[in-house]
């Protein structure tokens, strides 16, 4: 059945049997064919006929959603004077929003009586679910979201290199296990083809290391530290001592690591700058062999410093590299659509109080502890000027 309003208007005709006609266009001008009684001129009741529709056909579109709270704070006030004073508008904007309303649902939901406005059936059959999607716009849309790390299982995933996963993770999986008992940490290797897709689809959370191809205008950078590079030689080398020249260094058979784009292409691209002849007997894809090897033969290998540093009391002897060679900057990358993402902004946060002007590698060497000292002011409140600085 459809839904009547009624208002009152001067210039319709009823009978005084109180008998309406069935439309407004064909009031009697004569006497009342019941009654025979004569029909006078009063105020009459203006009739506007709704019809209630399916709420799965109405348009969406149409529906203002701070109209939603007019209609909830009218079930709860049942005064629509009071509920704008309440809302912070003019009655007459409430009582424009509720038109809306009734326009929209084909219902007049309200109506005045002596004891304030009474929803109509229609209305209570809607008054729970309007305050469920109040609720749930309120505590899932327009609240951001909070990370609680002891209560948090997550499993936050970082790629890096081979010598990262044992120079990088340990730190940052002790904090972790520290804070966010029920976290854990996953390794992903990922191409740099399909690194920056990894990142922005959350797939990869963080990328920490030496990624020069991460250039993209969506990724955000953090400067961490700059770390050099040593020559490696079995301890008893029968040619090379406590030093290293360039000759022993040209005349020594080579092990190089290729790693396209990676840390070693800095050492490989210094060496070609330099026209630079060397004899290579082996080329490996990954450094973690490349100690052992040199342990128990007489080639020489030039990696990062941590990697020789982790393997010193292997059998290995660290030397400066007899030619100059620029440092290796690491960083950690992010997506920027994940910016503001908690449980990653603080993964980030976790990762630069660990590693930023903090070389692991110092680990093994009586400056480590200077090292941890200078960097022990927190970076969780960054200031401004270190966010500008980090965003390239």
């Amino acid at each position: 059945m459809g839904k009547v309003e009624r208002r009152t208007e001067e210039g319709d005709r009823t009978s005084l049997c109180g008998r309406r006609p069935t439309a407004l266009t064909s009031l009697p001008k004569s006497p009342c064919g019941r009654c025979r009684r004569p029909s006078r001129i009063k105020p009459s009741l203006k009739i506007r006929y709704y019809s209630i529709q399916a709420i799965n056909v109405m348009d969406i579109r149409r529906l203002d959603l701070n109209l939603l709270l007019l209609l909830d704070g009218l079930f709860r006030t049942q005064n629509l004077s009071a509920l704008s004073r309440e809302l912070g508008m003019s009655q007459p904007m409430a009582s424009t929003g509720l038109r809306k309303l009734r326009d929209f649902f084909g219902d007049p939901l309200f109506l005045s009586t002596g004891r304030g406005m009474r929803p109509t059936p229609f209305a209570e059959s809607i008054a729970e679910a309007v305050r469920t999607v109040l609720s749930t716009v309120d505590q899932q849309i327009l609240r951001k979201p909070r990370f609680v790390p002891e209560d948090s299982d997550r499993v936050f995933t970082v790629t890096t290199s081979d010598i990262g996963v044992l120079i990088f993770i340990p730190p940052i999986l002790q904090r972790i296990r520290s804070m966010a008992p029920g976290a854990s940490l996953r390794c992903l290797p990922t191409s740099h083809e399909d690194l920056e897709d990894a990142l922005e689809s959350g797939e990869i959370d963080l990328a920490i290391g030496y990624f020069p191809d991460l250039v993209g205008p969506n990724i955000v950078t953090e400067d961490l530290f700059d770390h050099p590079f040593t020559s490696i030689v079995r301890k008893d080398h029968p040619t090379i001592g406590d030093t290293l020249s360039l000759e022993q260094f040209l005349a020594a058979d080579h092990i190089v690591v290729n790693q396209q784009g990676r840390s070693q292409e800095i050492f490989e691209r210094r060496v070609r700058e330099l026209k630079l002849q060397r004899r290579v007997v082996l080329h490996l894809p990954h450094f973690m062999s490349v100690p052992q090897l040199i342990a128990t033969s007489d080639m020489i290998s030039t990696v990062p410093f941590s990697l020789g540093a982790w393997y010193a009391n292997a059998g290995l002897k660290l030397l400066p590299p007899p030619v100059s060679i620029p440092l290796i900057e690491l960083k950690q990358h992010w997506h920027r659509r994940m910016d503001n993402e908690p449980a990653v902004r603080w993964l980030q946060t976790i990762v630069a109080e660990e590693l930023r002007d903090r070389d692991p590698a110092l680990a093994m060497s009586a400056d480590y502890a200077k090292s941890r000292a200078k960097a022990a002011a927190p970076i969780a409140g960054r200031s401004a000027a270190t966010t500008a600085s980090r965003r390239r």
